[in-house]
């Protein structure tokens, strides 16, 4: 971690680029796949294999969205905060 506040974390390493949180006092959960509240940001990963990401992603505390496009070339889970984020094996 590069830098925490009551409001900010920023993650990084010395010379890479970063990865910055803010906190939002009036925070609305996104509704994904609904657009009624929109997600703040997307963030996409590469994985090996997708069962396994999942099984882990899951055990971290990430949950499973209901609706997954296509599941089997990539799927769709949530954070503790309700932020989709997706792990892919595609390039």
């Amino acid at each position: 971690m590069a830098f925490s506040s009551d409001d900010f974390v920023m993650l990084s390493e010395q010379g890479a680029p970063g990865l910055g949180f803010n906190r939002l006092a009036d925070y609305r959960r996104p509704t994904w796949p609904d657009p009624s509240q929109e997600k703040q940001a997307r963030l996409d990963f590469g994985v090996d294999d997708l069962e396994t990401a999942e099984a882990r992603l899951l055990a971290l505390g990430a949950t499973k969205a209901e609706f997954q496009l296509d599941p089997d070339r990539w799927r769709v889970l949530l954070d503790p905060a309700g932020h989709p984020f997706c792990v892919s094996t595609l390039t």
